[in-house]
């Protein structure tokens, strides 16, 4: 299952692209083994700044057709990192070929996007900065690798 996440904005040199990249390399390493795709990063700039509507469209032009889509919403279920773990290998398992992850601008998702999102996901109830949510993501998602995997990396109860 390819693993995607389309993003409004884009990086400059910091320590957020640094924290995205580090945990994006290791999902790298790992997804394969367990029949994930490396992360996929995209980058959305639309024509239009700051219009959520122009925003969500950008958004969802990036989307593979049949993607299991993800968008992230403060007002979202939040799930605990194993539960999390077993919606991805849940979509692996059914046969998802595509799992979307979008994540919005400073004034969040338009209803468009919220609709079209199979799961609203949560990181918890604070407002995250969206190039943070990238770096946060990657690690749940590597974190999620690893538990399907059997991997000791996370120490948690299953």
């Amino acid at each position: 299952m390819r693993l995607h996440m389309i993003s409004i904005g884009r990086w400059s040199a910091g320590p957020e692209k640094a924290l995205y990249d580090h945990y994006a390399e290791r999902v790298d390493k790992s997804a394969r083994n367990i029949g994930l795709s490396p992360l996929i990063l995209e980058e959305v700039i639309p024509k239009k700044l700051g219009s959520r509507d122009a925003e969500g469209a950008a958004l969802l032009n990036k989307v593979p057709q049949g993607s299991f889509v993800v968008s992230l919403d403060e007002t979202g279920r939040q799930f605990s990192s194993e539960q999390f773990a077993q919606m991805i290998g849940r979509q692996r398992d059914d046969g998802m070929s595509d799992m979307v992850f979008l994540i919005g601008g400073a004034d969040g998702h338009d209803d468009k996007v919220k609709r079209a999102g199979r799961l609203q996901l949560s990181l918890g109830p604070m407002t995250w900065p969206h190039l943070l949510v990238r770096g946060l993501l990657a690690e749940q998602i590597y974190r999620a690798a690893t538990i399907l995997a059997g991997h000791p990396y996370h120490r948690g109860r299953l």
